[in-house]
C-alpha cells in the first residue's frame, strides 16, 4: 500500500489515489484518467507511423526502443521507420498491414491519452470497431496523394454508426504532394461535406507529415508556412476541455471495481458526466439504493476533494454501507437513466455468421455484460453500398447497419446516445468473438424516481420460470398490443377480432377491455384526469403482468394521453415485455356519425361531463407502431394488418423454439 497522507478527518486515511510515481497508481486502483483516441484511415496512409511519431516527439517510449528500431533498420539498409515503433510483429512488417487494434498511451502538457490504433485492412475492419466503441475522439488520416478511398468513407461511416462525434482530420503526406496549399484545401473540402453529411463534422483538418515530423508536434513554418492553424497535438489538447465541458449533464458514475480497506468501504469508476459533491445522495442502478456521499477522492490528488467533474477517475466513500458492485451506475434522483430491459438502437454487424432473430449475444455496456436477443428488425442498411434494404428481414449480415430491437435478459442501465455518449454505446458479443456494436437511438426516461426509490423492506420475488422459457413452451412470446383512439373508432371490433384469429392460431390471448375494468379493478375511479391517469396506469401494469405469464394482450383503452401511454410502453420494455402501440384513426366526425351507444349524443347535451374529443381531450400518438385508418379501409383489411404485425412480434422460428430451452430450463 502507499503511504497515507495526513489525514483530514478523524477517522478518514486517503488510500486510493496517491500523487502518480512513475506511471502508477495504488496498488490494484484505477488507472490515470486518459482521453481514448481512436486513429482510423485507409491502409497505407500513415497511421502506424503517425502513432509512432507521436510516442517518439512526446518522449512516452520504453528507453532504448528508438535505438533498437535504428539498429534494425540499418541492419536491413533502409532509413528509420516510426511506423517499426508499433510493429512489434515480424508477420506484420512482412505483409506491411496492421492485423490489430493496439493501445498505448502518452503524456503532453499534462494530459494522458490513450491511442487505438484501427485496421485499414478490409479483412480487419472488426478490429476497428473494437477501438472506435470505446473512443471518445477520432483521427482520421488521409493521404494527402491519393486522397478520400474507399476505406476511409466507410471508416468515417462507421465513426458516425457508432457514435464517435468527435473527429481530427489529419491530411498526412503533405511531403508527397510538395506540400501545396491548394491540394490540402480540395480535400478539406472533400472530407468536410463527406463527414457533414454523417452529421460528425471534424473540429479540425490540419496537414502534416508523419514522417518528416512536420505540423505533427512542431509546425512547420518553412514547409507549411501557409498553416495559421494547430499541430496535431495542439488540436488534440483543445479538444480536452471541449470534451470536458461538453460532458456537463446527468450525473453518471459508472462502478468499475469496490475495494475494502479495514471496515471501508471504497467505490471506484470513472464520471462520465455530471458532477458530484460530499454530501449529494446517489442513487445506484439497477438495485436503487441511495446514500450520501462521505468522501471523493481524484487519481493523482493524494488530498480528498469536496467537489469533482465529468471525465474523471474517483473513488467515493458513503455513510451508509449500501450494496454496489462493478457493473452499477450512479446517479442523483433527479435526472435519472433508464433502467430497462429493452432497448432501441443502431447496431453494425461484423461476424461472418449474421445475426439472427432471437439468436443470444453478450452486450457490452460500459462496465455491464448482460445476455440479449435480437426481437425485432425494423430497417437495414447496406454498409459497404450504402443501399437500404427495405425487404422483411430475419437476420442482420456482415457488414449492414440496422436499426433494431434488443431485450436483454436482466435489467441494463443506459441513456440515449445523443444524451450521454458513454452509457449510450455498446458492443455485441458472440462467445469469444467481436461480433459488432451500436448506439442507443432513444430511451423512456422515467418521470419521477421518488416511488422507486422509497419502500426499501418491499422485494420482488423472482419466479424460476424465465420469460424465454414461457415462450419456446408456449410456442410464442408474450406482448401487449394497445389499441388507443376515440370512442367509436373501431378499438373493441378490432380487439374482439384479432383475439379470435390468434387463438385460432394457437397463440394464448386476452382483451383488456377498458370498460370491463371499471367493473372491478378500477371501479373506485371517476372520469377526472387524475383518475384517468390511475386508470391506465392500473391497466397498464396489468397487461404488463400478464403479458410477462406469456399472454398477448390487446389492451383496448381510449387512454387519450402522450405521457400514459408512454409510461406504459417504458413499464413494458423495463421488463423485456414487447409493447405495441396501435392507433385506430378516425375522425371525431367518423366517430360522432357512428355513435354505436349514443354517448356522443349525451355529451353533446351535457349529461356525460369530461367525454373524450367534446369538453376532455385526446393527444395523438407521436410515433405509433401502427396506425389503422378504420374510417378508410375495412374492418377486414385493418384486422389483417393487426394481425401481421403481432404475429411479427411474437411468432417463434421453428428452430429457435427447437433449440431454446423448454420450461424451467432457464430460471
Amino acid at each position: 500500500m502507499p503511504p497515507a497522507p495526513k489525514p483530514v478527518a478523524q477517522d478518514y486515511q486517503p488510500v486510493f489515489f496517491p500523487k502518480r510515481q512513475g506511471g502508477a497508481g495504488a496498488a490494484g486502483g484505477p488507472e490515470e484518467p486518459r482521453t481514448r483516441i481512436v486513429v482510423v484511415g485507409h491502409v497505407d496512409h500513415g497511421k502506424s507511423t503517425l502513432i509512432g511519431r507521436l510516442l517518439a516527439d512526446t518522449q512516452s517510449l520504453p528507453d532504448g526502443k528508438i535505438e533498437s528500431v535504428e539498429k534494425a533498420c540499418r541492419e536491413e539498409g533502409m532509413p528509420f521507420e516510426y511506423a517499426f515503433l508499433l510493429d512489434a510483429l515480424l508477420e506484420e512488417q512482412a505483409q506491411n498491414i496492421t492485423i490489430d487494434t493496439t493501445r498505448i498511451g502518452f503524456r503532453y502538457e499534462g494530459q494522458g491519452f490513450e491511442i487505438i490504433d484501427a485496421p485499414g485492412h478490409r479483412e480487419f475492419i472488426k478490429n476497428m470497431v473494437t477501438g472506435a466503441a470505446a473512443a471518445e475522439e477520432a483521427i482520421l488520416l488521409i493521404d494527402a496523394k491519393e486522397g478520400l478511398k474507399e476505406q476511409t468513407r466507410r471508416h468515417g461511416l462507421l465513426l458516425s454508426l457508432l457514435g464517435v462525434s468527435k473527429v481530427i482530420v489529419a491530411v498526412n503526406k503533405m511531403d508527397l504532394v510538395d506540400w501545396k496549399e491548394d491540394r490540402y484545401r480540395q480535400l478539406e473540402k472533400e472530407i468536410r461535406e463527406y463527414l457533414g453529411g454523417l452529421r460528425i463534422p471534424p473540429r479540425e483538418v490540419v496537414p502534416i507529415s508523419a514522417r518528416e515530423g512536420s505540423n505533427v508536434k512542431t509546425p512547420d513554418s518553412k514547409r507549411l508556412g501557409w498553416w495559421k492553424g494547430p499541430t496535431l497535438l495542439q488540436a488534440l489538447l483543445s479538444g480536452v476541455g471541449r470534451n470536458e465541458a461538453q460532458k456537463e449533464g446527468p450525473l453518471r458514475l459508472v462502478v468499475q471495481d469496490v475495494y475494502r480497506f479495514d471496515e471501508r468501504r471504497v467505490i471506484a469508476g470513472k464520471l462520465e458526466s455530471g458532477k458530484i459533491r460530499v454530501g449529494d445522495s446517489l442513487v445506484f442502478f439497477p438495485d436503487r439504493k441511495s446514500s450520501k456521499i462521505r468522501s471523493i477522492e481524484d487519481w493523482g490528488n493524494p488530498d480528498p476533494v469536496r467537489e469533482l467533474g465529468p471525465g474523471r477517475s474517483v473513488a467515493v466513500t458513503l455513510e451508509e454501507q449500501i450494496f454496489v458492485e462493478r457493473g452499477h451506475v450512479g446517479s442523483h434522483e433527479q435526472n435519472p437513466p433508464v433502467e430497462s430491459r429493452e432497448l432501441k438502437a443502431r447496431i453494425f454487424w461484423l461476424d461472418t455468421e449474421p445475426l439472427r432473430l432471437q439468436s443470444p449475444v453478450q452486450l457490452r455496456l460500459a462496465t455491464q455484460t448482460v445476455e440479449a436477443r435480437l426481437v425485432a428488425i425494423d430497417r437495414v442498411v447496406d454498409a459497404e453500398k450504402l443501399e437500404q434494404k427495405n425487404d422483411a428481414r430475419e437476420e442482420v449480415g456482415r457488414f449492414e447497419v440496422a436499426e433494431v430491437r434488443i431485450r436483454c435478459r436482466r435489467p441494463l442501465v443506459y441513456d440515449a446516445h445523443e444524451r450521454v455518449e458513454s452509457l449510450g454505446r455498446f458492443a455485441l458479443q458472440r462467445g469469444n468473438r467481436l461480433g459488432g456494436g451500436g448506439i442507443i437511438l432513444e430511451a423512456e426516461y422515467p418521470t419521477s424516481l421518488a416511488k422507486a426509490v422509497t419502500g426499501e423492506h418491499l422485494t420482488w420475488t423472482e419466479g424460476r420460470i424465465s420469460q424465454e422459457a414461457r415462450a419456446t413452451h408456449f410456442g410464442h412470446e408474450g406482448a401487449v398490443i394497445w389499441l388507443t383512439g376515440l370512442s367509436g373508432s373501431g378499438k373493441s371490433t378490432l380487439a374482439v377480432a384479432l383475439e379470435s384469429l390468434l387463438f385460432r392460431r394457437g397463440i394464448a390471448s386476452m382483451i383488456l377491455d377498458g370498460d370491463n375494468l371499471r367493473h372491478g379493478l378500477c371501479a373506485d375511479l371517476g372520469f377526472s384526469l387524475e383518475d384517468r391517469a390511475e386508470n391506465i396506469r392500473r391497466a397498464g401494469e396489468v397487461a404488463k403482468l400478464m403479458a410477462e405469464s406469456g399472454l398477448v394482450v390487446i389492451s383496448s383503452l381510449i387512454s387519450p394521453l402522450q405521457k400514459e401511454r408512454s409510461g406504459v410502453r417504458s413499464a413494458c420494455h423495463s421488463a423485456g415485455v414487447g409493447f405495441a402501440e396501435v392507433y385506430v384513426d378516425a375522425s371525431l366526425e367518423e366517430c360522432e356519425k357512428r355513435d354505436p351507444r349514443g354517448l356522443y349524443k349525451k355529451a353533446r347535451k351535457g349529461e356525460i361531463r369530461g367525454f373524450t374529443g367534446i369538453d376532455s381531450p385526446y393527444e395523438k400518438p407521436e410515433k405509433p407502431d401502427l396506425i389503422l385508418p378504420t374510417s378508410k379501409e375495412s374492418v377486414e383489411i385493418s384486422v389483417q394488418k393487426l394481425l401481421q404485425h403481432v404475429l411479427a412480434m411474437v411468432r417463434l422460428k421453428d428452430e429457435d423454439r427447437e433449440s431454446g430451452e423448454g420450461p424451467g430450463g432457464q430460471i
